[in-house]
Order: C-alpha cells, then structure tokens, then sequence
C-alpha cells in the first residue's frame, strides 16, 4: 500500500526557511513524478513543484522559482523553501503520479496528508 508522510512544517518568520520531507513507500516509484501542492484557506490546491523520481526534470511555479529547491533521494522527496513570505502559508501536500510531469492535481494518484506551513509577517 502506497504511502506519502509529509514533515517539516512549522511557523516561520518572513525570510525565514524550513526543509519538507514526503517519506514515499509501498511500491517503487521510478517511472513516477513527485510533485508538491499546497492550498491556503480558501483557495484551490496549487502545484509548487515537481521532480522525476530519478531526480531529473525539475519544474516550478513562477511563484515560487529561485526560492524552493525540490530533491529526491532513495526514499524521501524534499522540498527547501528559502526566502518565505507571507503568502506561502498553505497546508503542502505530497503527490505522486505515474509518467511525466503535470500541474494539475487531478492528475495525481497519491497524496500526503499535509504538513502546515505558516509564515508570519
């Protein structure tokens, strides 16, 4: 049984940073894309970033580029966010998809349960 534990979230000041940790197991998951997602109160779940498993093809949202670093090792998928700011308050959520890479969550077969990320001001 396919499982996605998210860690690492906490509260943050402005400019402050926090890694994400999404412990994947049950299967392999080379072949898959690994992505992040979060969703503030009251919006939609967004895509942050995803990655091959291989640790290939990393890809951003415009939001969030040059600030979030996305990694894979044998187990565990990071996510590093540096530089953070108020509206990067969200519950981040881990997903995996078979294939390549998609920024629309409906597109993904596992997720996380969340870890919460809240910056203060």
């Amino acid at each position: 049984q396919v499982q996605l534990v998210e860690s690492g979230g906490g509260l943050v000041q402005t400019g402050g940073s926090l890694r994400l940790s999404c412990a994947a197991s049950g299967q392999t998951f080379y072949g898959y894309t690994m992505a992040w997602f979060r969703q503030a109160p009251g919006k939609d779940r967004e895509f942050v970033a995803s990655i091959l498993w291989s640790g290939d093809n990393a890809y951003y949202a415009d939001s969030v580029k040059g600030r979030f670093t996305i990694s894979t090792t044998v187990s565990t998928v990071y996510l590093q966010v540096n530089s953070l700011i108020p509206e990067d308050t969200a519950v981040y959520y881990c997903a995996a998809k078979w294939g390549t890479r998609s920024i629309n969550y409906n597109n993904f077969d596992y997720w996380g349960q969340g870890t919460q990320v809240t910056v203060s001001s």
